[in-house]
């Protein structure tokens, strides 16, 4: 009876870490991409997930083993929400749907739910590895899906057409995020959608 109650204890202890360790990469996902890498705290961190701040090394052993998991469970939301548009759309407007979310109002609006390659892209570079590690898995993961999405699909052409359409992508909502005239973000993305979405045969 004492064994059975001791093992029950114990698996209560580790759903109960596990789920607070959700609780912090979950907010760490959301921050990073709210005010980057260099405005993240621990204690913030901490505090959003409900959590006192002393115990966040029983969690991570450093605050960049946080950010790392943080960009992979941003990266992997991201995915996500792209492979979504891509099994409930037909196949022939598949990438119109996925250009259009992408470039939409409400994402350039909402940088903390939306892609991390827009929200960090510039801080990565100066990130430890196991970041640039995520965010290089997760662009070419990228690159995969829209190349999949093309008629040519299988052939060189489909892949550099994706890298092309990614960048744009990227480039575009960075840019209608970072100017301060709703006009020209406007412009920016509506540009940048118009010309990559593909027209009807």
């Amino acid at each position: 009876m004492m064994n059975i109650m001791r093992n029950t204890d114990s698996k209560a202890r580790a759903a109960a870490k596990q789920a607070s360790h959700e609780r912090i990469v979950a907010a760490a996902a959301r921050a990073i991409r709210r005010s980057g890498y260099d405005g993240t705290g621990v204690a913030d961190i901490m505090k959003e997930a409900g959590l006192t701040h002393g115990a966040f090394y029983a969690h991570f052993e450093s605050r960049e083993a946080m950010l790392a998991e943080a960009v992979g469970r941003a990266c992997a939301e991201s995915a996500a929400a792209a492979a979504e548009v891509v099994a409930r759309t037909p196949p022939e407007q598949t990438l119109a749907c996925m250009l259009g979310a992408y470039l939409s109002p409400e994402h350039v609006a909402n940088a903390e739910l939306g892609c991390p390659l827009a929200a960090l892209g510039s801080e990565t570079p100066r990130q430890a590895p196991e970041v640039r590690r995520a965010t290089t898995t997760h662009i070419k993961a990228m690159v995969d899906l829209l190349a999949r999405q093309s008629p040519d699909w299988g052939r060189p052409e489909a892949h550099e057409q994706a890298l092309l359409t990614l960048s744009t992508m990227v480039g575009a909502l960075m840019l209608a995020r970072l100017v301060d005239e709703p006009a020209l973000s406007e412009r920016l993305r509506g540009t940048a959608l118009q010309h990559l979405t593909p027209t009807a045969a």
